[in-house]
């Protein structure tokens, strides 16, 4: 055993460990990406879905075709007379 050994040893483990966090930044990068990507396709979702909408209070218009009916005729007729006094 040598003095060198303890030292290459302990400079590996700093190489493994900046591989680790450049890993670990990588993947937070990564993430955040992906979230602001996810909230930015909403924002566009939601912006057509707001522009396809129909305006409140417009106006509605209906036609309908009323069939004509025959009036039934009177039973009977009554005459009222009055009097002036």
């Amino acid at each position: 055993m040598t003095m060198l050994e303890p030292g290459a040893a302990r400079v590996r483990d700093r190489a493994r460990g900046r591989r680790r966090e450049r890993r670990g930044r990588a993947v937070a990068w990564i993430l955040r990406l992906v979230v602001l990507l996810v909230v930015f396709l909403a924002g566009v979702v939601i912006g057509k879905a707001v522009e396809q909408a129909p305006e409140p209070g417009g106006t509605q218009t209906r036609v309908r075709t009323l069939e004509p009916e025959t009036v039934p005729p009177a039973e009977r007729t009554v005459t009222i007379t009055t009097t002036a006094p």
